[in-house]
């Protein structure tokens, strides 16, 4: 009798069932309205800038703790790793970002922003608001790890969640995979990140294969000339002629270096020289943003800046140590590329159990850049980087009879509808991260 007990006990164990779709939806809106909608007005209230999430980072790591993580603060400055062991299988990773941006907040909502913050990297106090959505983002990773906690014997593995600072600069990511991330919490077989969209239908999921978003890189040119009178250029070596050949020559990177299907921008942004009306000035600064969508696009694009750089100087006849000078700033990131095989894995299990039309793929028009590639691109890290629709369809179709039209993310009048967008965003998580860490 005792044998057969001991036989079915572990048959049982064995057979645990699933977490089904609707019992998941059903547990995430519960704990929408009874938790998750007073933590996004806190945290849309409460925005902080860029390296100095201190007190955001504070109730995200207490949060993540109540729900049984283990939890390590202060990675990369600001940033937190929260890690929940169960048992063998992969080690999987999810990233949410926390800053906000210095604007002041004109969305009219009841719960707007009216803080205040000193930059320390400006030095001036300015206003705050999460004009990006990353309140829904921070939202949905504490929704998801209460699910995931509450689900324990129904996955198995190692889960990771990190909450990453500085996103909007650029600078988080980098930060704490200097601070040896996997060094210190292992590297993950697989990473996710979503972020929230208001260019798409609230509650949607929006996947895609390839890129959706570039790379971007911040370039400077210095550009040096030899100081002469206005009126006798010949007695010097005009860098603002020198700059504008430049400027000209590298037009002809996209549009003739790579293939046509293949996007890529180069931007002059600034330039700048001189002091007066009849003096050749002897240095010129250009400032360039790059963008692309894939690491060999972005070799072409910073390859051909240099090289033409370099060489109109010496069409100008500049000796070789006063060439111009090609500097590629710190405040860079690669193209962020979903892994194919785990987009198309994951729109097949999303469409399975949200629905068809729950799941789309709009390719990203702009060239927007994020820096979760630095998570994913070395080494390689198997990622699927999604959207979750932010804006109802009603507000759409206001807008394409001629009403306001929606505001752009950074924009003061940015606003998200958090119900949706983070309960779809919690929902598409947690059924992602049970379909990689199933038991065996």
């Amino acid at each position: 009798m005792r044998k057969l007990l001991t036989s079915l006990v572990g048959l049982s164990m064995m057979t645990t069932p699933a977490l089904s779709a609707d019992s998941l939806r059903q547990a995430v809106a519960k704990d929408y309205d009874s938790y998750l909608s007073d933590l996004f007005v806190y945290f849309h209230k409460n925005p902080e800038l860029s390296l100095q999430e201190h007190n955001t980072a504070a109730r995200l790591a207490k949060e993540l703790k109540a729900a049984g993580f283990e939890v390590t603060t202060g990675v990369g400055g600001t940033g937190l790793v929260a890690m929940m062991k169960n048992g063998p299988g992969p080690l999987v990773m999810m990233r949410a970002d926390m800053d906000g941006l210095p604007v002041e907040e004109k969305s009219g909502l009841d719960y707007a922003s009216k803080a205040t913050q000193k930059d320390i990297i400006s030095g001036n106090v300015v206003p705050v608001m999460h004009a990006c959505g990353h309140d829904v983002h921070i939202t949905s990773l504490v929704g998801t790890a209460r699910r995931m906690a509450a689900a324990k014997d129904k996955w198995s593995g190692t889960l990771m969640l990190i909450g990453q600072p500085a996103e909007e600069r650029v600078m988080g990511a980098k930060a704490m995979m200097e601070d040896n991330l996997w060094k210190r919490f292992g590297k993950p077989d697989y990473a996710l990140a979503f972020h929230v969209s208001s260019g798409d239908e609230a509650g949607v999921i929006n996947l895609s294969e390839g890129a959706p978003y570039a790379g971007a890189d911040t370039v400077d040119i210095i550009v040096h000339g030899v100081g002469a009178h206005g009126a006798a250029p010949h007695a010097g070596k005009d860098p603002v002629l020198l700059g504008s050949q430049i400027v000209v020559a590298l037009q002809a990177l996209v549009s003739r270096e790579l293939p046509p299907r293949d996007p890529g921008v180069v931007t002059v942004g600034s330039f700048h020289s001189g002091t007066k009306h009849n003096i050749i000035s002897d240095k010129a600064h250009l400032q360039l943003t790059v963008r692309n969508t894939s690491l060999e696009t972005r070799k072409t694009l910073l390859d051909g800046i240099k090289r033409i750089a370099e060489n109109m100087g010496r069409v100008a006849g500049l000796p070789e140590d006063k060439l111009p000078e090609v500097i590629i700033s710190q405040e860079t990131t690669p193209p962020t590329v979903n892994n194919a095989e785990l987009a198309r894995r994951l729109r097949g299990l999303w469409q399975s159990k949200m629905g068809e039309a729950a799941v789309v793929d709009i390719p990203t028009k702009g060239m927007g850049a994020e820096d979760f590639p630095y998570f994913t691109t070395d080494p390689a890290i198997p990622s699927v980087y999604f959207a979750v629709g932010g804006t109802p369809k009603a507000d759409f179709e206001r807008a394409k009879a001629g009403g306001a039209p929606v505001p752009s993310h950074h924009s003061p009048l940015f606003k998200i509808t958090p119900e949706p967008a983070v309960k779809s965003g919690v929902e598409a998580t947690v059924l992602a991260l049970m379909d990689l860490m199933a038991k065996k």
